[in-house]
């Protein structure tokens, strides 16, 4: 292997990884403080990345969907899809591993090549299940950058109202197409963690602030009141806890993959400890009335605490936004041959063109609560739960193949044949209840948006504006009428 005058690079092998590890001269200060802040790659960084990137406007629309779901169905929906997010996010680890390795043991080399998922389905199942995962995955991923844009108006509004949402999103357009310049999943430690901070604060706000609000007057909890709201608060819940599109990237980032087995699950029962506090007690407080707002800070009093949670979740929007972009960024770079260029400045202005159809998607729709339902219901269903679930049976379904698995299934959920019993209910269940009912309710209700409030909407669920004040600019006094004019 080559080595320079400065550094020498080694081949290490862990387990059943090919791993590249550099040494050399002693780093600078500036280096030491590159890698504090910008190139993270430990599993403290992925779980921090797990956790920052499941939950950012979803925490906002959480409330709006207990409405439409009631108490207790809302509940055990956040811990039932909790649970089956954190299997499929196993599933995908597992097969990246299966495939990585087999990759290194014929001497491939990725240092300057970031694994997809669709890379991942190509290298063990072939090209149709490379090009069915590369569809949903793009499409769920250019979906999840529009919402982020939608959010970021959204919330800045209940700040500023000075400017319609629809200017803001034109503004946050060009703030978040500054994300060209973050190279890769290597280069968010700093961003993850504060990501999650923020999320933190905002989360512990919306329970407090809502627990001193108390219940507005005359406060009603009828969900579900029909199966048209019920499975869209469904849906929104399953896109909750099905943020693992960008798996792959994340585990590729960091220094030793194998080590992401169970990170996913921690990340999300931390997340869970964010999202059922505050999305019951805004349920609690405002009940039917989250019916017609998607976003809770629109019930909220204003207050400098919902100003941060608001400038917070507009930062942290920004963040999640980059996470969602860079696995599309990676796939117009392969497309276009330039993946493996090494200059930053190249690679950003190759990536701008992904940005600009994720700008105009977001004027179009700009429907902050049920297009969350509606990429949920028709694409989290498939990209995170069913292709999972179905690529790691085909994967393994020859008994060499799993004589030779490089990752064998837990024991305690019955080695192959527990993961496969669990792989057709998770297959069967998302199908039936996420894509099917949940499909049809969210259309319905994204085409009821489009009829009530029209496409490229100015300004979504804002206020009208108040009556316009008519002054008497005349200093004459007002002629009197007389309605019979014989009389006096």
């Amino acid at each position: 292997m080559a080595a320079s005058a400065d550094k020498v690079v080694d081949t290490v092998i862990v387990g059943s990884y090919v791993e590249m590890e550099t040494e050399g001269k002693p780093k600078s200060v500036k280096s030491k403080l590159s890698k504090f802040f910008w190139d993270g790659g430990s599993a403290y960084d992925a779980w921090f990345s797990c956790a920052s990137n499941q939950v950012a406007q979803v925490l906002l629309t959480l409330p709006y969907s207990f409405s439409q779901l009631g108490m207790l169905s809302g509940i055990l929906f956040q811990l039932f899809y909790g649970l089956l997010g954190s299997w499929t996010a196993y599933l995908i680890s597992s097969l990246y591993v299966e495939y990585r390795t087999r990759k290194e043991r014929e001497k491939v080399d990725f240092r300057n090549h970031v694994i997809q998922w669709f890379e991942v389905l190509d290298g063990l199942l072939g090209k149709h299940w490379r090009n069915v995962g590369l569809a949903f995955n793009c499409t769920f991923l250019l979906f999840g950058s529009v919402i982020q844009l939608i959010a970021c108006a959204s919330n800045i509004y209940y700040i500023n109202d000075n400017l319609d949402k629809r200017t803001w999103t034109y503004i946050f357009g060009a703030c978040c197409a500054t994300t060209v310049f973050i190279p890769s999943f290597h280069n968010y430690r700093v961003w993850s963690f504060l990501g999650l901070v923020m999320t933190t604060y905002t989360a512990w706000y919306l329970t407090i602030a809502s627990f001193l609000h108390g219940q507005v007057e005359g406060v009603k909890h009828s969900g579900p009141t029909k199966l048209v709201l019920y499975f869209t608060g469904a849906t929104n819940i399953l896109y909750t806890f099905g943020g693992h599109a960008v798996t792959v990237e994340i585990m590729h980032a960091m220094w030793k993959p194998q080590k992401f087995k169970a990170i996913y699950l921690y990340a999300t029962l931390y997340v869970l400890t964010l999202t059922l506090p505050s999305a019951s007690a805004v349920y609690w407080a405002f009940g039917d009335m989250l019916l017609n707002h998607s976003n809770a800070f629109s019930l909220l009093p204003k207050s400098p605490f919902r100003d941060m949670a608001v400038i917070l979740m507009l930062i942290h929007q920004f963040i999640t936004f980059g996470f969602a972009c860079t696995p599309l960024y990676f796939v117009w770079e392969k497309a276009i041959g330039m993946h493996e260029c090494k200059s930053l400045c190249k690679r950003a202005a190759a990536r701008l063109p992904v940005v600009i159809p994720i700008w105009f998607l977001a004027i179009i729709f700009p429907f902050f609560g049920p297009i969350n339902s509606t990429v949920g219901s028709l694409l989290v269903s498939f990209t995170v739960y069913i292709i999972p679930a179905l690529a790691h049976i085909f994967t393994y379904k020859s008994a060499a193949a799993r004589e030779n698995a490089v990752e064998r299934p837990p024991r305690f959920l019955g080695g192959w044949i527990g993961s496969y019993t669990i792989n057709v209910f998770v297959v069967v269940w998302v199908f039936v209840v996420g894509f099917g009912f949940g499909g049809w309710a969210s259309i319905t209700n994204f085409v009821h948006q489009i009829d009530t409030f029209g496409l490229f909407t100015k300004c979504y669920q804002c206020p009208p504006p108040p009556p316009p004040m008519v002054f008497n600019t005349t200093s004459a006094p007002a002629p009197i009428h007389h309605p019979h004019p014989h009389r006096p």
